[in-house]
């Protein structure tokens, strides 16, 4: 009887009630930055000699400037990923888990839209020496 309440409530507030599934209040300067940041993956970056992969490698984006990173993947035929490192994993409570879902192709990218501020190491599964870092900062939050 006690379990059934508890997965009934449970039920009630996972699925009806409104607030619990709402996504933050964020400002329009924030969802729709003026500018996007846009991190390279360069050819040959999966060469474990070349020091340069993700370009650059360290950035600092601003909420409401520059918040909207996109990571491109020029590459002719490698495919990569975005992996925050294991101390530096970020879920945004807007945008949700920060990380590719799985591999950028080759020619691809993937973005991701930082609603707050984090520091964030991050590294290509498949070729580990592939290393980065983003800082997101407090910027332009109003219109």
């Amino acid at each position: 009887m006690i379990v059934g309440a508890a997965v009934g409530v449970s039920y009630y507030q996972l699925y009806f009630v409104p607030e619990f599934n709402a996504k933050p209040i964020i400002p329009e300067k924030v969802l729709h930055p003026g500018e996007t940041t846009t991190i390279t993956i360069v050819p040959g970056a999966e060469n474990q000699q070349q020091e340069q992969n993700f370009v650059p490698k360290a950035i600092t984006a601003q909420l409401g400037v520059s918040n909207l990173v996109i990571w491109k993947n020029t590459s002719p035929d490698i495919g990569h990923t975005v992996t925050p490192d294991p101390d530096s994993v970020f879920k945004d409570a807007y945008s949700g888990q920060f990380g590719s879902s799985g591999i950028i192709k080759a020619g691809t990218t993937y973005q991701f839209l930082f609603t707050q501020v984090a520091k964030i190491k991050y590294h290509c599964d498949p070729h580990p020496w592939m290393t980065g870092e983003i800082d997101v900062v407090p910027g332009a939050t109003t219109s």
